[in-house]
């Protein structure tokens, strides 16, 4: 095993041609990476937070609107996604600190949304990424959490901003006009479930309803007319409606805090009480992402990742104290992870998901631009960005990547992309620069064989099973 390789391939995501003769400390190269600041992404052409806004807002035409406006509003859509998704895969494939994107990708799909789950998420999703995970995926996992608290895609995707308390002020008016929106416990419970404590993590279905009416009143401001209504009701109606502010109905899409829609009274959640207000959700939150649980769910999510699909209880102790230890911040676990003896091991590898493994082609043939078609590439692959069909993200394990058709999916791929890529004047030689084989495999004089065309021996590559694993 090359340890460099290993550091661009399992760490990173995939090796450049020339780039391990770059790397003289391995480790060393990856801590680097993550100290030279926040990788802050900016908004593509057509996707400021006006534009998502105006977008969103579009979405009642698809519902109202006459034929073209709707094609008009569904294209809009379209534009804005392809332009994030675009910029979300350059900067995968053309990043100089690949660990933290890899960083990115992982937290980004640890607390994910979905386009497929819910139609209003589609023009929030990229922007979701950039605002809540970029910045804080170098700082304290209670700060991520809490941004995606907050957001607009999260708040959508998980029903949390339609979720309204039982005995609140909006309720009650609510009910008078024959209204049955209530409580909704979706987000509570993947708090709880999926992004802190896991399954297995000591909480009942009665923390779940207290930490839900904690929650409440915690909705979105911008979308115009539907998202009017509460305010509306709520005006005027004693101290807590005084409080709520008339929702904009132009400009950004964004997080806001009605008080009128708030469960009041005391709440319980994990023996912990609490009161109203919105400090209150964000003291609870917070303290989710303290507790002990949180510490070890993390750890071994994080160790299948970078180590193993069936990970060593040694590794997941250490990192989980390192979670503990810093107070959740990300950098220092990012760290100890780079650190584990466990993941320098020779035995074992981790195998490509299919976002893995087409970022690591366009990585090992330089690619810094990367083409529109590649999103619909993914799709192909069965990974689309942004899309995983349920709250709990992509798995990360080979069983579910390495079945037949997943293969063979990548295969067909792989002869498409070296027909663009496998010209007369590359010696597909190059490629043995970025997968570690091990003496005696076939690939080199696969590779070398001047009979086999160009074309096919970078097929081979790229669909053989070196390409496959990191």
């Amino acid at each position: 095993m090359d340890p460099r390789l290993r550091a661009l391939n399992r760490f990173g995501l995939g090796a450049r041609v020339g780039e391990r003769q770059q790397i003289a400390d391995p480790r060393a190269w990856l801590r680097a990476q993550t100290e030279a600041g926040t990788p802050l992404l900016e908004a593509p052409a057509g996707a400021s937070p006006e534009a998502i806004g105006e977008a969103v807002r579009g979405l009642r035409i698809i519902v109202q609107g006459d034929q073209r406006d709707r094609q008009q509003a569904r294209r809009r859509l379209a534009e804005i996604g392809a332009a994030e998704a675009r910029a979300a895969l350059t900067a995968r494939a053309a990043s100089d600190r690949p660990f933290v994107e890899r960083l990115v990708a992982f937290w980004s799909n640890h607390l994910c949304v979905s386009i497929g789950g819910k139609i209003l998420v589609a023009p929030l999703a990229g922007t979701y990424e950039r605002e809540v995970i970029r910045p804080h995926v170098l700082g304290r996992f209670e700060d991520m959490v809490l941004a995606s608290a907050r957001h607009p895609a999260m708040l959508a995707y998980l029903d949390n901003f339609q979720s309204i308390g039982p005995s609140s002020q909006g309720a009650q008016l609510g009910r008078g006009r024959g209204a049955r929106r209530g409580l909704n416990e979706n987000y509570a419970r993947e708090l709880l479930e999926l992004h802190t404590l896991g399954v297995d993590g000591g909480y009942t279905q009665q923390d779940v309803q207290e930490l839900a009416r904690l929650l409440t009143g915690w909705t979105i401001e911008g979308q115009g007319g539907a998202d009017r209504r509460p305010a509306q009701a709520a005006r005027g109606r004693g101290r807590a409606g005084a409080q709520a502010r008339p929702p904009a109905a132009n400009g950004p899409i964004r997080f806001l805090f009605r008080p009128a829609l708030h469960e009041p009274g005391r709440k319980t959640v994990l023996g912990e009480r609490y009161g109203d207000g919105v400090e209150e959700g964000v003291r609870a939150i917070r303290a989710l992402c303290r507790h002990p649980s949180t510490a070890t769910f993390m750890a071994r999510k994080l160790v299948i990742h970078f180590v193993s699909d069936d990970p060593p209880a040694a590794a997941v102790d250490r990192v989980a104290r390192a979670f503990r230890s810093s107070d959740g911040d990300l950098r220092v676990v990012a760290h100890a992870l780079v650190e584990l003896p466990e993941a320098w091991d020779d035995a074992g590898g981790k195998f490509r998901t299919p976002q893995d493994w087409l970022i690591a082609v366009l990585r090992a043939f330089g690619t810094r631009d990367v083409r529109p078609n590649v999103a619909n590439l993914l799709r192909q692959l069965r990974q689309p960005l942004w899309s995983p069909p349920s709250p709990k993200g992509y798995g990360d394990t080979t069983s579910e990547w390495a079945d037949p058709d997943s293969l063979l999916n990548r295969g067909e791929l792989a002869r498409s992309i070296a027909r663009v890529i496998g010209r007369p004047r590359l010696d597909p030689r190059v490629l043995l620069e970025v997968v570690d084989v091990e003496d005696g495999n076939p690939l080199p004089g696969l590779l070398a064989d001047g009979s086999i065309a160009v074309e096919e021996r970078v097929a081979l590559a790229l669909a053989g099973p070196a390409f496959q694993w990191r």
